[in-house]
């Protein structure tokens, strides 16, 4: 197949699945992983696709969200699944855990029912370490810049700090939830930051409402399989084949 004919059908493809990865392009189009990285490259910096980690994704803004809510607005939205899914998060904390809290409104309401005085908290989220302290939880705030409109501390600094620890347990943010994309976010420094702090828990949930599934944001941040998913209700139930998934039931 030559290269403008197959980068077509890549096209083609990407826009029929809304989002793809490396390997089924592979099986599909019968060639080297190699080379199809080369042209999801070639087609991303032609505006063609959206690359993203271990594949690529529609254009389509129908598709893709690329911008993100202020945390006062995201804060208002679904307000009782987020307290069910916070509740339980929370109960998993346990003595002499190491935990990484991720900024984001859902992994805020988790604070309020952290009851484990024993265990030690690391986060990037500025209002996250200021619930933290005023709860008398011992706290680390991670340095480097801040974000303004998620409250989030963010940049090479802050990966650079989370390199050097080890959670025993990251609860995260996520715009997004695909079997194909992953766990995704609108902006790169925060996936960065993501990505990170995931690779240095033993273990990682994803706390999300069920309005999170099947929709992708332009960066992932970690494969579905990376995390757990504490969620307040799961329609989809394929992605029980791919990683665990917590349902918190009234």
């Amino acid at each position: 197949m030559l290269t403008e004919e197959r980068r077509t059908r890549i096209i083609e493809i990407v826009n029929e699945k809304k989002a793809v990865s490396v390997n089924e392009l592979v099986e599909l189009l019968d060639t080297s992983a190699a080379t199809i990285r080369r042209d999801i490259n070639a087609l991303n910096a032609s505006k063609q696709l959206i690359k993203v980690f271990g594949g690529a994704t529609s254009m389509s803004s129908l598709d893709v969200n690329t911008k993100e809510d202020a945390v006062k607005i995201k804060a208002q939205k679904n307000i009782h699944e987020k307290d069910s899914i916070s509740k339980y998060a929370a109960s998993l904390i346990q003595d002499n855990d190491f935990v990484y809290i991720d900024a984001g409104t859902t992994t805020l309401a988790m604070i309020d029912y952290i009851d484990n005085y024993r265990a030690k908290f690391i986060t990037n989220g500025i209002v996250h370490a200021k619930k933290l302290i005023d709860k008398g939880l011992e706290t680390i705030m991670i340095g480097g810049r801040l974000k303004k409109a998620t409250e989030a501390v963010v940049g090479p600094d802050c990966v650079e700090i989370i390199k050097k620890y080890h959670f025993t347990k990251a609860f995260m943010g996520t715009n997004g939830i695909s079997i194909r994309a992953g766990f995704t976010t609108p902006d790169v420094d925060e996936a960065m930051i993501k990505t990170e702090a995931i690779r240095h828990a033993y273990m990682a949930y994803v706390l999300a409402d069920h309005t999170k599934f099947d929709q992708i944001n332009s960066v992932t941040f970690a494969e579905i399989n990376d995390c757990c998913i504490i969620t307040d209700s799961l329609s989809a139930k394929e992605y029980s084949n791919h990683t665990v998934v917590k349902v918190c039931e009234e």
